[in-house]
This record gives structure tokens, sequence and C-alpha cells, in this order.
């Protein structure tokens, strides 16, 4: 028989770095001694360091680096639960070497980040943004030959990356008429193809032909500055590049450059190399060459998962990992 498993004596400490919603704060409340940001705005690090010192448990977020320096201020830490799929800013290793669990949300992100990829594919094709400020301006008179721009059936939409945002991404063009190619490691086998209406291509390929490229790659060693300035020179010209991954994969500079110079289309982007906390020399900021490009961007701020419903429930399960945890059970979504 099963032994029943019995509430600690004393409640683990459990650290929150960012705002939650207070369903969420009411589970965790449940089973742990929570300390909450109640603001909107991240901790400053020495503050936040302060907080774990003494705390066994962790729900952490994209603006969040756990690295060795951290983890050394953390003595008692037991597991991290990431609010987030992405974890390029979080050390694995390092917690790995300490016994440190850490769980992600594998899925949950999926689907609002595909749709918002899709936004931002009509947004720039259909010049939306300007459309906007023409009508707010008062300059909208009644129709004009203007404002034409590339519409999604028919188009050449290349994907750089099939994992789960991939085909997400790729189920949501199917209905609309693209003819949608993918790049990856990992081809999809013939039946996937068939019902996601893809083929695998080269790189080389989708670079040269995509009127819509879409960069749906996670960041590392391999991919960053994957889109560099010599390959985005050989990018079909009018290309269309949209990045919901992360920043470090594209050289922002070299966008702006090609976008002054004409030959780039456009460039919609949910993020941008400022956030990749966990790179050495990373930029402080968004280029100032390429926030003036308004013509030809869009720009939205790390929007990918910001839905109300989704963001619950990615605190719920977040919470949930950590509960698990602290109960003796393997937590879902667990990276080490």
């Amino acid at each position: 028989m099963a032994q029943a498993f019995t509430e600690p004596a004393v409640r683990p400490r459990v650290v929150v770095t960012q705002w939650i919603h207070p369903e969420a704060a009411r589970v965790l409340a449940e089973f742990c001694e929570t300390v909450l940001n109640d603001s909107r705005a991240a901790l400053p690090g020495p503050e936040l360091l302060a907080r774990c010192r003494d705390a066994q448990g962790l729900m952490a977020f994209m603006p969040d680096r756990v690295d060795e320096a951290f983890l050394a201020g953390c003595p008692g830490l037991q597991v991290v639960a990431a609010a987030l799929k992405g974890y390029d800013n979080f050390d694995v290793e390092a917690m790995r070497r300490r016994g440190i669990a850490f769980c992600i949300q594998e899925d949950l992100l999926t689907a609002p980040t595909a749709e918002l990829a899709l936004a931002l594919m009509l947004g720039l094709g259909r010049h939306l943004l300007e459309g906007d400020a023409h009508v707010r301006g008062g300059a909208f008179r009644g129709w004009q030959p203007r404002f034409y721009g590339i519409g999604l059936e028919g188009s050449r939409v290349g994907l750089l990356g099939m994992g789960r945002l991939g085909r997400a991404l790729a189920a949501r063009l199917k209905p609309m008429g693209c003819r949608v190619q993918y790049c990856d490691p990992r081809p999809l086998s013939a039946r996937e193809e068939q019902e996601l209406g893809a083929a695998a291509a080269g790189f080389e390929d989708l670079v040269r032909t995509a009127d819509y490229l879409v960069v749906l790659l996670p960041l590392t060693a391999q991919t960053r500055g994957l889109l560099g300035r010599e390959t985005l020179a050989r990018l079909k010209p009018g290309c269309l590049l949209v990045n919901v991954s992360r920043g470090g994969v594209v050289d922002e500079e070299a966008v702006a450059g090609l976008l002054e110079q004409g030959s780039l289309g456009g460039y919609a982007a949910d993020v941008f190399a400022m956030e990749d906390w966990a790179l050495p020399g990373r930029p402080s900021s968004i280029p100032g060459q390429l926030l003036d490009q308004r013509a030809r961007t869009l720009f939205t701020p790390h929007l990918g998962s910001a839905v109300a419903s989704v963001r619950l429930a990615i605190e719920l399960k977040a919470a949930q990992q950590l509960r698990a945890w602290f109960r003796g059970d393997v937590p879902d979504g667990r990276v080490c």
C-alpha cells in the first residue's frame, strides 16, 4: 500500500519573481510560504537575490537570469519552475551540478505564439500600422490606390524551424492558401507534411525564395546570428521577415540597413537581442536605426503568450510543478 503524503512540518519558501494572477498565488499558498512580486516590474537583481537566499523553490520568468553566480547565493534552492518554454537565460548544467530540479512549460505557449506570428505576418504584409496612422492622422477621405501589400494566399512562406511552434503555425497557414516550406534538422514524416500542407526545403532555398520568412528557432550556439548580414542579403527582394523566437538569431543592425536600402520588404518582431540576457555583449537597446524604419516594421513587446487565460494556465502549471516536487513526485516538464 502506498504511504500517504504527510505535509512537512516546515512549509517550503517559494519566491515568485514576477506578478502572477491571484488564482495562482492561492494555489501556491496551499503548500508553501510565498514571497510574491506585487508590482508589474522586474525586481532589481540584488533585491531578487536577497529574497532567494533562504528559498527552497523559485517560480521564474523570461527576464530572469539563473546562472552560477545567482545559484551560489541560494544555497537551499531545490527547484526552479519556469513560466516559459525557451530557457536560454537559464544555466541548466549549473542547476544539474547542484542537484536543482528545473521545469519548463513545454506546450502552453505554442498556440498563442503561433497566433501572434500570424498576426505579425498579416499586419506587416497588409500595412496595418501605416493604414491606422493614415486614418487617425486625418488624411483619409475615402478609398485611394495606396498601401498595396502582400497577402498570404498564394505566397511562399518559409518556416525556419518545425518544432511545436512551427507545426502550429503551419496548421494555421494551411487553410489560407499559402505555399509552406520549412527547414529543420528533423524533417516531418510524409504524413505530417501532408496534414500540414508543408514541404521540406534546404536552408538556402528557403532564404532565396520565401515571400515571408518566419524565424521559429531556439537561441543556441548554432542559431545565434544565423540570419546575419550575408545571409540576409540573399533573401528574395521584398521578402518579409518575421521573428517570434529570439532576437539574437537575427542581426538587427543588418536588418535595419537592408530596410533602408529597400532590398528587404519588412521586418516584424516580438523578440529582440537586448532580451538575450545570457549572451555576453548583448545590446542594451533596440537599434535606433531599426526603430526609425516605421513604414517597414511592426514590433510587439514580447506578447507571444500574452493571452490572459494562457498566462494563468502557465502560472498554475508552474505552481503544480513546485507542488509535485515538494510532495516527492516527478514534475511534468522537467529538464533536469
